[in-house]
């Protein structure tokens, strides 16, 4: 079995968990509150920015050319698609740009950003690849799951669209051959990498709690 697979074996109950969560199954159903969607828009775009400083960051600590240009890319391509892919979003629930960059990130968004950015800047390569591979391979089988479940075409369709087009599915792809590279070249961090992925994983179910209650601060 594939380091990678023994880690989702390892992370099965939290996979459950997102499956089950009303912000996704209702989003299948295009039954999702839009003030929950909002949110979620709201704050991935805050997530967005420190998650592409973690491909960066992770890029500037690898070791070989072609592991550097496929994370600095990852970091590129989530600056330039998925911000824009985000914005769209927001302009069809009347969103502004401004609007995203006054959004202030809720405690779950800080919680899950600054885990992702101290690990990118204490950690090794290998927890980084454990620690941002719940967000890749969760959306995809998370998308997949959704497209399973919706009956019909809805406002929410292009976001499961997305989530399982052949860009992302690659994406992920490449996601997993790194998390199982790191993981036949430094059996000594597979704890190490283990504690980084189920962290993120939690985080990344709390992340869905945050925006289906629409998170904020009480003072």
């Amino acid at each position: 079995m594939s380091f990678s697979d023994e880690l989702l074996e390892d992370g099965q109950h939290i996979w459950k968990a997102q499956k089950d969560h009303p912000f996704v199954t209702e989003l299948a159903d295009g039954t999702l509150d839009p003030a929950a969607f909002q949110t979620w828009v709201c704050q991935d775009y805050r997530y967005l920015l420190d998650y592409a400083r973690t491909f960066a960051i992770a890029g500037a600590k690898a070791r070989d050319e072609e592991t550097m240009t496929n994370l600095l890319g990852v970091a590129h391509t989530t600056l330039d698609y998925e911000m824009d892919l985000h914005r769209e979003f927001a302009a069809d629930y009347g969103l502004s740009v401004e609007d995203l960059e006054a959004t202030t990130k809720a405690p779950t968004c800080v919680a899950y950003t600054n885990f992702l950015v101290r690990t990118a800047h204490e950690g090794s390569l290998a927890e980084i690849a454990a620690a941002i591979y719940p967000c890749g391979q969760g959306y995809l089988d998370i998308a997949e799951h959704m497209a399973e479940l919706a009956d019909e075409e809805h406002r929410y369709t292009p976001f499961i669209e997305k989530y399982t087009s052949e860009e992302f599915v690659e994406a992920v792809d490449w996601m997993r051959e790194l998390v199982d590279r790191c993981g036949e070249r430094y059996p000594g961090e597979h704890d190490a990498m283990r504690e980084a992925f189920l962290t993120s994983a939690r985080l990344e179910h709390q992340f869905w709690e945050m925006a289906y209650t629409q998170e904020d601060w009480e003072l």
